[in-house]
């Protein structure tokens, strides 16, 4: 897509906004300096009368939807946060989630013969009118001819292009915040636009949506606190894909938490650890956890759905991620803070001792109060001046991590307004650093570590030659084998410790 196209959809992305009067809604005037002010009304002028009707929330949704699939995923993402910015205007969000306007159910049926290859009544009995229609696809009931409930997933008419021109405006916009938005920088505008385009582009083919939703099935079946329909991979195609049906209700159904039953405090609970297990248990978790993706049952049976974007993290981010957890959990924000450094997030020319000052500036006035009597908006303020303070900058790789971690909070405390996040955290924080950071935990490294010494030494002790075929001589080789009878003598002691103990 050339520069000059890209350009055009961000301009007439921004006219969207204005004719919506969701750009600068009129409802914040107050809160902006004069001239600003004056900027806003002009604007204004422009809005047309029907569409900027309503309350900001219902008339960003109508703007978002307009937009098309990349900016409802936005929208959706600022519906979960109904404790920032407030619960009537995450309310008029949330139809963003699920009940998007669906497409013919001929249509769909259509897309499923093309997908599959084969008529629609050669696999399933019955194909129902879609029960919800998301950004990119929508779901329709269906039953198997072995009279199995399944739900079949189909993609939008002609959403690829859609979605490829909307990543092409995204990456313009990017370099242009980049180039002329100093403050900006820190936070990687275009290694961040790249991140959210290849979750995009992989959503896009549901044979790996399927393959997901098999993966992490199998990841959430060691824990209780979620579940994952399993594919039927008769029904699968690149536009096309057939799940189990999810018991319960959506919990973007009202009635979803007014079920009889119902543990609010345990699903709130279950949700935030269904999560950190896959992420520091598996590094891999569903990435797109809001309302619309979560089915409950009493009383607190949870079945994710819609797989399309999954989150991966090598073992040192889930260390990390563990270590500040735990650090936080025990207040030891000095802790907290080494690990930072030690990951790199923060530069190391900064103050390991003021880094941990600023933590517990931040953790303290939080820690043990309920979340109803915490702003998580004036939070997040402040965490965002801390992190320019000491010119932290985003990870590219912790995005969809940093981005999921913001949803669940908000879907636990939209399922229970006092829930702890601490405390659900505990369990599954407290469970890794015992497997991982414990003596037993550090003695098998160590054993894995001196393994692979001893296989370099034995080949180097052998007289092994390098592309040269330089040889080792006989002084080097000496040091070799004292060096391979150390290492075999210490791997014996580990293996001894390690049997001793029993594990």
């Amino acid at each position: 897509m050339s520069t000059l196209t890209c350009a055009l959809r961000l301009v007439g992305a921004g006219w969207v906004l204005v004719r919506h009067d969701a750009l600068a809604p009129r409802e914040i005037d107050e809160l902006l300096p004069g001239p600003a002010q004056i900027a806003t009304r002009f604007l204004r002028l422009f809005a047309g009368a029907q569409a900027r009707a309503g309350r900001p929330g219902e008339r960003l949704a109508r703007a978002l939807e307009r937009l098309g699939p990349v900016s409802i995923k936005l929208g959706q993402l600022l519906s979960t946060r109904a404790d920032i910015f407030g619960a009537v205007f995450a309310q008029d969000l949330s139809r963003l989630k699920d009940r998007l306007p669906p497409f013919p159910a001929e249509v769909a049926r259509a897309e499923v013969e093309r997908a599959l290859g084969r008529p629609v009544e050669s696999l399933f009995s019955a194909f129902g009118e879609a029960v919800a229609a998301a950004s990119l696809a929508q779901a329709h009931p269906a039953t198997l001819l072995d009279g199995r409930a399944v739900a079949v997933k189909v993609l939008r008419p002609r959403v690829e292009r859609r979605v490829y021109a909307d990543v092409g405006a995204m990456r313009l916009a990017a370099r242009l915040v980049e180039r002329w938005v100093m403050p900006a920088r820190r936070l990687e505008p275009r290694a961040f636009v790249e991140t959210v385009a290849r979750s995009l582009e992989m959503e896009l083919d549901l044979r790996l949506e399927a393959a997901a939703a098999s993966e992490l099935g199998e990841i959430m079946a060691r824990d209780p606190y979620m579940r994952a329909p399993a594919p039927v991979w008769e029904g699968v195609g690149k536009r096309v894909a057939t799940l189990e049906w999810a018991t319960g209700l959506p919990m973007s159904d009202p009635a979803a938490l007014a079920q009889p039953g119902i543990d609010r405090k345990t699903l709130a609970d279950n949700v935030i650890r269904a999560f950190l297990a896959q992420a520091l248990d598996h590094g891999t978790f569903h990435a797109d956890l809001h309302e619309g993706n979560l089915f409950c049952a009493p009383p607190a049976q949870l079945t994710a759905v819609d797989f399309g974007i999954v989150g991966r993290i090598g073992p040192p981010e889930r260390r990390y991620l563990a270590e500040i957890l735990w650090g936080f959990l025990n207040r030891d924000y000095r802790r907290v803070a080494e690990v930072h450094f030690e990951a790199g997030y923060v530069p190391r020319g900064h103050s390991v001792d003021a880094f941990a000052q600023a933590l517990r500036a931040v953790g303290e006035p939080v820690f043990g109060r309920p979340a109803s009597e915490v702003s998580m908006g004036r939070l997040l303020a402040q965490l965002f001046e801390i992190t320019g303070l000491f010119d932290m900058r985003l990870r590219p790789e912790l995005v969809l991590l940093q981005k999921t971690m913001v949803t669940v909070e908000g879907v636990a405390r939209g399922i229970d307004p006092d829930h702890d996040l601490w405390a659900a955290a505990q369990p599954v924080v407290e469970r890794w650093i015992a497997r991982e950071l414990s003596p037993i935990a550090q003695a098998r490294t160590t054993l894995k570590e001196l393994r692979q010494a001893v296989h370099g030494l034995a080949r180097l002790a052998e007289g092994a030659t390098v592309p040269q075929q330089v040889v080792v001589d006989r002084r080097e080789r000496g040091t070799a084998r004292w060096a391979l009878a150390a290492a075999v003598a210490a791997l014996a002691l580990a293996a001894f410790a390690v049997g001793w103990t029993g594990y």
